[in-house]
């Protein structure tokens, strides 16, 4: 088993903090290779196609507390909260970093691991913006959640309070640069998601195009998978489950079973 999981899981203290990557530079890939390597993903370029939800109407009185910042009546706001640390919980349980690590050449690094979770927690931010209000408020729970259990992971593996606060700013600073720099490939073709990828999530050092190939392809699959549940599962469950990074058979991408319920056997 990697020492990453071992930290985690058995929460042995390390001294060594590894830096977040640095500043993002928007550069584009344009290697033939890499363009030949990417052309064989063409049929994942967009995601299905899917009918958006109705946006909830909401009285002048909600209108005014949301625009000062607080948040009105909510449709499932009883469950929400949970839901958003399941969805989360699930980026950081049902992900097998060590298959990313391996497939990828990444180190095992704290960095990695937080490369890997952003780039799951974006995938869940896509699906539930689509989820109207509701939907948007869960995405800032999921988001708290992140970065409550990021601060946590520090002080398990014993990095000083001092660099753990600098490195925070860091990381906040790279999520938000990255979530935009996703946005931005998820709607482009599969060469904008991959220079997307290229940037972020490998830092660019990326030289290798299949690894490219391979995270385009995931991603387009991942979005597919997430768009084929349903909304209201969501956002009362939060239940999310993430397809392998390399299929065994690609026939296999099926709509998921019905969830469990936060209040079955209540």
């Amino acid at each position: 088993m990697a020492l990453l999981v071992r930290v985690l899981r058995n929460q042995t203290s390390i001294s060594q903090w590894v830096p977040v990557c640095s500043r993002l530079i928007p550069v584009s890939p344009t290697q033939g290779q890499g363009d030949r390597a990417l052309s064989r993903t063409s049929q994942l370029s967009t995601t299905k196609d899917s009918p958006q939800p109705v946006e909830e109407k909401v009285g002048a009185f909600t209108k005014i507390i949301e625009a000062m910042g607080f948040t009105g009546p909510l449709k499932y706001s009883k469950w929400i909260k949970i839901a958003a640390l399941r969805m989360y919980t699930s980026c950081v349980e049902k992900t097998d970093f060590e298959e990313f690590f391996l497939r990828c050449q990444m180190p095992d690094t704290f960095n990695s691991w937080f490369l890997i979770t952003l780039l799951h927690v974006w995938m869940c931010l896509v699906r539930m913006k689509q989820e109207g209000r509701s939907g948007k408020y869960m995405c800032r729970i999921i988001v708290h959640f992140m970065w409550e259990d990021v601060q946590q992971r520090g002080r398990v593996m014993g990095v000083n309070p001092y660099i753990l606060k600098k490195n925070m700013i860091l990381m906040t600073n790279h999520f938000y640069a990255a979530i935009l720099g996703y946005d931005e490939g998820i709607l482009s073709d599969d060469h904008g998601l991959a220079a997307a990828l290229w940037r972020t999530f490998f830092n660019r050092k990326c030289e290798d195009p299949r690894h490219l190939e391979l995270l385009v392809e995931y991603v387009r699959k991942q979005i597919q998978y997430l768009d084929s549940m349903n909304g209201e599962d969501l956002l009362l469950t939060g239940e999310v489950s993430w397809r392998p990074l390399v299929e065994k058979n690609p026939q296999s991408i099926l709509k998921p079973h019905s969830p469990t319920y936060n209040d079955e056997g209540l």
